[in-house]
């Protein structure tokens, strides 16, 4: 890539230390280039405000603010949940929404003529990955530029030193610098304090968590949800039909005030390193949870345990920002061929971080209290099991004759 080539680079802006430190980055470094800033609203609610003010300030041409919450939740969100996709109990909160804003930036940058894209990802983290997969997908011949990997700056405190430098505006100081990411699905928390894992996170202390309370601080009585799906898709909360969106934000608000879906991991990044973070998804480990108790009314034993099996490759993919993969699509495929008959009710209790079955109702359950029951029935033969142990363990049998027969030849 050529420097001198670069007129019009679009960035990936947030409004956070790093993408705002970019701007002028960028056209110190690269003549005065044009900057257009783009921000994917994937439903970081407040970072919004106030930010096409900033970015102007800070030296963009222009700023687009793309609502990206529906597309994120109906097209990645949803088809996560219905995989059971978890990366090491992570539930992908920041891995799902990288290909969504990538593939934004990718349109707006063909629209706007742009020579280049920048995103404010880390030399150090998975994002870096995620963005730029995304972008070999849509816009495989654009350059991508990407600060982290170029500029002599080495830390976070040295970022806010360029920022004061430069008067860029910032809401955060050096006491309170966590690395965060937040979204609809997700708030995560890295660095300061949280660097040491033999730390507790400071759940009880003011201003830590965001989307929710600690479980110590939950009320002391329980609350009720019921959730109904329709082939693996939350449909309706509460008896009230609602898009998968508004149930994520509602669960969000419920799950929060019970101190639900706090997650304090060391993870294994794709980069190599280990890292630790502490993530908040109130909504999603209770969509979550209810998903897959529907799934042990609705799907058949081997459907189930090798859906459980390919759930870490599809989590790794996303984790990997290998979205657009064939792969994933094949996974994707897959899954939703499972979800079929996963249509019916699941009634939860949420009390104090805890997140507690309280009943599943299907038209599509394969439970069968008559066959299953520990009383008198008329539909199952007990004396029929005896020949199905006697072919069960067959091999077995077989195995300890042969063993003992070359036993006493040996001896």
């Amino acid at each position: 890539m050529n420097k001198s080539d670069i007129k019009k680079v679009v960035l990936a802006y947030s409004g956070g230390l790093d993408t705002s430190v970019i701007i002028p980055w960028l056209k110190e470094n690269y003549n005065n280039c044009e900057v257009i800033a783009v921000s994917g609203n994937v439903g970081q609610a407040d970072e919004l405000e106030g930010l096409e003010e900033k970015a102007l300030k800070t030296g963009a041409s222009k700023l687009y603010v793309e609502d990206l919450t529906d597309e994120f939740v109906d097209d990645f969100v949803i088809p996560a949940v219905k995989a059971g996709a978890k990366y090491e109990e992570y539930m992908l909160g920041t891995s799902l929404a990288r290909p969504v804003i990538a593939k934004r930036l990718a349109e707006i940058a063909i629209a706007e003529g742009a020579d280049a894209i920048c995103h404010g990802c880390t030399g150090k983290g998975n994002d870096q990955v995620r963005f730029e997969l995304t972008l070999k997908h849509f816009v495989p011949d654009m350059p991508v530029i990407a600060p982290w990997r170029e500029w002599s700056i080495k830390s976070r405190e040295e970022e806010i030193a360029y920022a004061e430098a430069h008067n860029v505006p910032l809401k955060i100081n050096r006491e309170t610098n966590y690395s965060k990411d937040k979204n609809l699905w997700h708030l995560s928390h890295e660095g300061l304090d949280l660097e040491d894992a033999g730390n507790e996170p400071l759940y009880e202390k003011k201003g830590f968590l965001e989307m929710g309370v600690s479980p110590l601080d939950a009320p002391d009585e329980p609350t009720y949800v019921t959730i109904e799906f329709d082939k693996g898709v939350p449909v309706a909360l509460d008896g009230e039909k609602l898009s998968a969106k508004d149930i994520i934000l509602k669960l969000n608000e419920l799950g929060g005030a019970n101190g639900i879906g706090l997650l304090d991991i060391v993870e294994n990044r794709l980069v190599g390193m280990k890292c630790r973070g502490v993530y908040e998804t109130p909504g999603g480990t209770i969509l979550y949870a209810a998903h897959e108790y529907l799934e042990t009314l609705c799907l058949d034993k081997l459907t189930m345990h090798k859906k459980q099996e390919l759930a870490i490759t599809f989590a790794e993919l996303v984790y990997d920002g290998q979205w657009y993969t064939p792969l994933r699509e094949a996974l994707s495929a897959f899954v939703d061929k499972t979800q079929e008959h996963v249509t019916g009710t699941v009634k939860l209790k949420l009390y104090k971080g805890n997140v507690i079955k309280a009943g599943a109702w299907s038209d599509w359950s394969l439970y069968s209290e008559e066959i299953a029951t520990f009383g008198e029935d008329h539909v199952y033969n007990q004396a029929d099991s005896a020949g199905f142990i006697n072919l069960f363990g067959l091999p077995i049998k077989v195995q300890a004759q042969v063993d003992a027969k070359n036993a006493g030849c040996a001896g």
